[in-house]
């Protein structure tokens, strides 16, 4: 049974700098995100009058819960988002990238993806540049959907599987509350990127045993991919030199890629949408 909007997740969207993308992405979340769902717009001083202003137009017209908080001095995105994060407590939250663009059911379908499996911590969605969840093409920078509304449906027929996943992503990551908390959070001292503290993070679930999951079902589009921070990456290397190896051998090795070819597959065989399926809601 789908999840409802007071048991979704809090969706956390750290505002970023450029404006446009974060048009683009809150009105991709207000259309693909159920009615009422809690939605917190975390701005770390980072957007500018006109992107504060996007924000307030934007609250004022959603019909979901929004609010949007703006520190005054930055303390950085990574000791931002713990501070949210603590905020949160134990609830589940999803982090959204302030340049993504979720497509229909995405946070239904993540939230699927983490009730099924009592021992998934992260749950990571397709992307176009989503580097080991990127469809169609492993490891690289695809077009954006050409048809977004078309590949939903395509990634709602999947059987949902949840591959396990090298390391959850930073273009949207549902994270488990009790699970990020029992793994003591972010390493805001050690990392500046969101992108390497959340693979910090990941290994760290997984050494105690939970699990970082591809969600088969759910996509979510995006301009680029997400970047470390300076000497984030060698600081990874230094606390889990398997790391790179890792991804490497994913990469290589490709295990996703039958589940990438029936997606593909049936995006490719889908119909269109049941123009009448309002009526017999």
């Amino acid at each position: 049974m789908p999840a409802t909007p007071d048991v979704l997740p809090i969706v956390v969207v750290p505002v970023g700098v450029d404006d446009e993308a974060l048009d683009a992405c809150l009105a991709a979340l207000a259309a693909n995100t159920p009615p009422a769902t809690r939605v917190w717009l975390a701005d770390d001083a980072q957007a500018g009058p006109r992107g504060q202003a996007i924000i307030e137009r934007w609250i004022a017209g959603c019909r979901l819960e929004a609010h949007y908080t703006r520190r005054h001095r930055s303390v950085g995105e990574v000791a931002h988002l713990e501070e949210i994060f603590g905020a949160c407590g134990d609830a589940d939250v999803a982090v959204l990238a302030c340049d993504a663009m979720p497509l229909p059911g995405w946070l239904t379908r993540l939230s699927t993806c983490l009730r099924a499996d009592a021992a998934v911590a992260s749950a990571t969605p397709w992307s176009n540049a989503g580097e080991t969840a990127s469809f169609p093409r492993i490891g690289e920078v695809n077009e954006a959907p050409a048809d977004p509304e078309r590949l939903a449906r395509a990634a709602a027929a999947m059987p949902g599987a949840s591959p396990e996943l090298p390391t959850a992503l930073s273009h949207a990551v549902l994270l488990r509350g009790s699970a990020r908390r029992r793994a003591g959070g972010l390493d805001a001292s050690s990392y500046g990127s969101w992108y390497a503290a959340l693979i910090d993070l990941s290994l760290r679930l997984s050494g105690l045993g939970w699990r970082n999951v591809l969600c088969e079902t759910a996509v979510v589009a995006r301009r680029g991919e997400g970047v470390p921070g300076d000497g984030d990456l060698d600081a990874i290397a230094a606390r889990w030199p398997a790391w790179h190896a890792r991804v490497a051998h994913f990469l290589m090795q490709d295990p996703l890629r039958e589940s990438r070819g029936q997606l593909e597959s049936l995006l490719a065989s889908i119909g269109p949408p049941d123009a009448q399926g309002d009526l017999f809601a």
